[in-house]
């Protein structure tokens, strides 16, 4: 199906609101509540972990519930609206403290956070689960998978340079009413272009199944994990993309406490997040160009080799020229960069996964496998909000204050050394299991072609014979 650019870049821009959500939460969440609410490091990392641990079970349960639903405006956009609705305004009190302390308080946050994360799943798993309903042209696919990453990467490029600022204009020295103020501008521009997405972006009706397909599609709990077992290629994904991911939060979580610490120099913050969001960007953007010159398979290397040389880069700038701005650019440019390439080959990677399960299992689920993806990128960052939190508290961390010579270089390890071991990985893993490249990709798409169009054909063979039968009774 060939898409107008009207609905490619209303779906898209769902991605905008969605990724300021996730910019907010990502990026400022964990300083909020140690530098600001005055949280223990160790319990908020312990909170990230825990409510990532629900999710395992979650997750898939939303994937369930949309592949099993059936309205008169498809599967996907009532969830998208609906979780939209309701995130924006977790997210809201998420920001908001109350007025209380002690154990209250850390109840409070305790119950915002693991609300925030569960119906933060209820948008994003059928968001991301339209990809392959869009259309099964190769080439068309990797664009239209870029176009979200591109908007997602302008959401997290505006909060990540711009979001101190933000905070600070807003709150007018008073950070807690600054952070508030803030989310609650991201929570109606996450509502907003939600609401662009459902209304340009069509998709057919799934109330008009017949009782028999409805029965034939219903997927149990016990059938969906069942389904993520049994494709192979699937569990390569999830190690891709949960090194990957690693990766990427580690760096996000890490940075503001990172130059604001272990560089000394705050500022430097905004010019590494700036330059990193225009990095990725640019990696998106020309990622369809290279896949098709040069192919995914060297693009993804080059993706996960260049970051390594940038974080080097950070590492050294950081120890000998803090103040250095252009060391610190370049070291973006190249973290990021490549970055692009690979969130762009795991977006087109997902898509053909799910193709893949229809070919060796004969059952699309679509959701089901892209909630996959949505409890990788919340497992991923709940474990290195877990590394962060209890690695700041046995380093000896103390919110506003000098730090340790002790503690500044278990930052920079946390910054720079840990995401390279978890870029490499992630690479190894690709390079050794993940086969749905060159002919056997191909393989998998003219089998299923051939599949669809032995359906049609019966179809119509079934319609003509109840047309008959129809003729002779009358």
């Amino acid at each position: 199906m060939q898409l107008t650019a009207k609905a490619k870049y209303s779906y898209g821009i769902g991605a905008l609101g969605k990724d300021l959500v996730y910019g907010i939460v990502g990026t400022y969440l964990m300083i909020y509540f140690t530098d600001t609410i005055g949280l223990a490091p160790a319990f908020v990392g312990t909170l990230f972990l825990i409510a990532r641990i629900w999710d395992t079970v979650n997750d898939p349960m939303m994937g369930m519930v949309v592949d099993n639903t059936r309205t008169k405006w498809g599967k996907f956009r009532p969830w998208i609206l609906i979780g939209t609705i309701i995130n924006a305004i977790v997210l809201f009190f998420l920001f908001k403290k109350p007025d209380l302390d002690g154990l209250p308080l850390y109840a409070y946050f305790s119950v915002m956070y693991i609300l925030w994360g569960m119906t933060y799943t209820i948008m994003d798993i059928p968001y991301w689960s339209m990809i392959p309903s869009l259309t099964q042209d190769k080439a068309e696919r990797e664009k239209v998978a870029v176009i979200p990453r591109i908007f997602a990467s302008i959401g997290g490029l505006t909060i990540g340079t711009f979001g101190l600022t933000f905070v600070a204009k807003l709150g007018q020295g008073n950070d807690v009413k600054g952070y508030e103020s803030l989310a609650f501008i991201i929570a109606v521009i996450f509502i907003v272009s939600s609401l662009i997405t459902c209304i340009n972006v069509k998709e057919p009706s799934t109330k008009t199944a017949d009782k028999t397909t409805k029965k034939a599609e219903r997927v149990t709990l016990k059938q969906t994990f069942k389904i993520i077992g049994q494709n192979d290629q699937l569990k390569v994904f999830i190690g891709v993309v949960l090194c990957m991911n690693l990766m990427l939060q580690l760096l996000g979580g890490m940075a503001l406490y990172y130059f604001k610490y272990a560089t000394g120099n705050e500022g430097m913050f905004k010019i590494y997040n700036g330059f990193a969001g225009f990095a990725e960007i640019g990696g998106l953007l020309l990622f369809p160009i290279l896949a098709q010159k040069i192919g995914r398979q060297k693009l993804f290397k080059v993706g996960c080799f260049v970051p390594v040389i940038g974080l080097i880069g950070l590492l050294v700038s950081g120890i000998w020229a803090p103040d250095n701005a252009l060391l610190v650019i370049l070291s973006a440019l190249l973290v990021r960069g490549g970055g692009g390439f690979v969130l762009a080959s795991t977006t087109v990677m997902l898509a053909d996964v799910v193709d893949y399960g229809e070919y060796k299992l004969g059952t699309r689920n679509e959701s089901i496998i892209f909630s996959c993806q949505t409890l990788l990128v919340k497992s991923a960052s709940a474990f290195s909000g877990w590394a962060i939190g209890v690695g700041l508290q046995m380093m000896g961390y103390v919110a506003n204050q000098e730090q340790s010579a002790g503690t500044i270089m278990g930052m920079r390890g946390l910054m720079t050394i840990a995401p390279i071991i978890f870029i490499v990985l992630c690479f190894a893993i690709y390079k050794k299991y993940y086969k749905l490249n060159g002919d056997f990709h191909e393989e998998v798409l003219n089998e299923l072609e051939a599949r669809n169009n032995l359906k049609e054909l019966e179809a119509r063979h079934h319609s003509g014979v109840e047309l008959k039968g129809a003729a002779v009774q009358a």
